[in-house]
């Protein structure tokens, strides 16, 4: 079931990438009418988030046995992305209110429930390999953290500072210059996905490497449109800033 699982994220993954090449996903600044019912966007990030919140912690805690010490670690990292998610990142929306469409949310939901099904058992049926002898001295594990904590902090503090910008423009768009906004356009996309490698590689699991290809195939097009809409909105947006990775793309 597992296997199964895995190979549909991953199908999920390529279907969504070709879509968002070529459609910008109706919310945030992309938002419009004529995708259906909408909610607050506030409501929407909370409910579409949650089922990868609790549904992992679920599956650990009632099985930590099995999952052992390296099981709950990972459980820690995986929340405290997720907590961050769920409730700080909505609760500090600048624009709550905006609308977010209903179809949106149940794609959301989907595919967190089935995330969070997939990295919980991967996590229980690998705990055996997860061993304080063996792991605790692989540098995959302290890979993966580094990579996830240097994420965590960049997708944070771009959002820091995107919801400082639009404050002072009373929730007006505007061109962000701190930070590695300095560089490319979507650093909060690219601490995102800098999270999920590291956690594929600390996990060092098929299903945290569907998780880490799921995430760039999500945000990479996401942060080609942003690019572009800033492009298209500011003229005087700076030319060399890269899409998402420093001095590359």
């Amino acid at each position: 079931m597992l296997e199964i699982l895995i190979v549909i994220q991953l199908a999920f993954a390529a279907v969504a990438c070709a879509f968002l090449l070529f459609i910008n996903a109706p919310y945030g600044r992309f938002v419009r009418s004529g995708w259906g019912p909408a909610i607050p966007s506030r409501w929407a990030w909370m409910i579409m988030e949650f089922p990868a919140f609790f549904i992992i912690a679920f599956l650990v805690v009632t099985h930590a046995d099995k999952a052992g010490v390296f099981g709950l670690l990972f459980l820690l990292m995986w929340e405290s992305h997720y907590v961050y998610r769920v409730w700080v990142y909505p609760l500090l929306l600048t624009s709550p209110a905006k609308p977010f469409p209903l179809l949106l949310v149940f794609f959301g939901l989907c595919f967190n429930t089935i995330n969070g099904l997939i990295n919980g058992w991967s996590l229980i049926a690998m705990g055996k390999f997860y061993t304080v002898n063996a792991w605790a001295s692989d540098p995959r594990l302290w890979t993966g953290v580094a990579l996830f904590a240097v994420g965590f902090a960049v997708h944070a503090r771009s959002d820091r500072t995107l919801r400082a910008l639009r404050r002072q423009g009373n929730g007006e768009y505007a061109i962000p210059e701190k930070g590695l906004f300095r560089y490319v356009a979507s650093p909060n996309y690219l601490g995102e996905i800098l999270e999920w490698i590291g956690w594929a590689v600390a996990t060092w699991s098929m299903a945290g490497l569907a998780f880490a290809l799921f995430t760039i195939a999500n945000l990479v097009p996401r942060a080609y449109g942003n690019r572009r809409w800033y492009r298209q909105t500011f003229p005087e947006y700076p030319p060399q800033r890269r899409v998402i990775v420093p001095f590359v793309w």
